[in-house]
C-alpha cells in the first residue's frame, strides 16, 4: 500500500517509453512521494524496462494504479494541476512549480486530494487533458527550448513539494565528527598568537599596536572554528616557534 503521508497524486499521461516511467518513479521517491497513476502506457502494464529503471523505487511501480483515461484518473480529486509548457488558450491559472506545490500542500492540508498531471514524451498533454485540470504548472525554462523530459519534470516538481514541506534546509554545515570550538577557547588561541606575536615584535609601531590587536582579535572572532581547528593553529605556531629556536 502507498504510505499514508499526505501528497498529490502523480498521473503520468500516456507515457511512451517504460524507462521514464521507471526514471519517474525514482524521482517521486527521492522525494518521499509515492502515488502514481498511470494513463493508458503505450507500452502496456506492467512493464520491464520501467522496473529496472526504477532501481530501488520498485515500491512506487508496485502500487502504481492503471487508469483508463484522464476522466477516470481524476475522478476523485478535487484539485487537479496540468504541466505543460504551454497555456494552449486555455483561461486558467497558471502556477510556477514553487507556488503550485505551495496550493497542493495548503488544499491537501484541508483535507482535499490534489492530482498532478504530467503529459506524454513526444507532445504533452492535450487540450483536453489540459480542460480537466483546475490550474496549470509552467516551469520558467528557455523558450526556445520550453521541452522537459518526463522524469525531469517529475522530479523538480517533487523537489517544489519537499519544498513546500519545509523538508530542505537551504544551508548547513556537515561537521565531520568535530564540535565547534567554545569562545574561551578561541579567546586562549587569540592570547597565544598575541603573545608570540609581541615576543618577534609584529605590534609596531607603538601607537598602531592596540589597533592591530584589535583587528587580531576580530579576525578571530569571525572564523568559524572547529576544536580541531583550533588545536591545529596551536601546533602550527608552536612548531614555528621551534623551527625558529633551532635555527638560532
Amino acid at each position: 500500500m502507498p504510505s499514508d503521508t499526505p501528497q498529490p497524486d502523480f498521473v503520468l499521461v500516456r507515457p511512451q517509453m517504460g524507462e521514464n516511467i521507471g526514471a519517474a518513479a525514482r524521482a517521486m521517491w527521492n522525494f518521499g512521494l509515492d502515488r502514481m497513476r498511470l494513463v493508458v502506457p503505450r507500452d502496456g502494464w506492467p512493464n520491464s524496462s520501467a522496473v529496472a529503471m526504477a532501481s530501488g523505487a520498485g515500491r512506487v511501480l508496485d502500487e502504481a494504479r492503471l487508469m483508463g483515461d484522464v476522466a477516470e484518473a481524476v475522478a476523485d480529486c478535487h484539485y487537479v494541476m496540468a504541466t505543460t509548457a504551454r497555456a494552449r488558450g486555455l483561461t486558467k491559472p497558471v502556477l510556477s512549480p514553487e507556488r503550485a506545490m505551495q496550493v497542493a500542500a495548503e488544499r491537501i492540508a484541508a483535507g482535499e486530494k490534489v492530482a498532478v498531471l504530467f503529459g506524454p514524451e513526444r507532445a504533452g498533454l492535450e487540450n483536453e487533458d489540459v480542460s480537466k485540470a483546475n490550474a496549470i504548472i509552467n516551469v520558467p525554462v528557455n523558450p526556445a527550448f520550453p521541452s522537459l523530459n518526463l522524469a525531469q519534470c517529475v522530479l523538480l516538481t517533487g523537489y517544489e513539494w519537499r519544498r513546500a514541506q519545509g523538508g530542505i534546509t537551504p544551508e548547513r554545515v556537515d561537521m565531520a565528527r568535530a564540535d565547534w570550538a567554545e569562545q574561551i577557547e578561541v579567546e586562549k588561541l587569540a592570547e597565544h598568537y598575541e603573545t608570540r606575536l609581541e615576543d618577534a615584535g609584529f605590534f609596531f609601531p607603538e601607537h598602531k599596536a592596540q589597533g592591530m590587536r584589535t583587528n587580531l582579535r576580530n579576525m578571530w572572532s569571525r572564523m568559524p572554528l572547529t576544536r580541531a581547528d583550533v588545536q591545529m593553529l596551536h601546533g602550527v605556531l608552536r612548531q614555528m616557534v621551534r623551527w625558529k629556536e633551532r635555527g638560532d
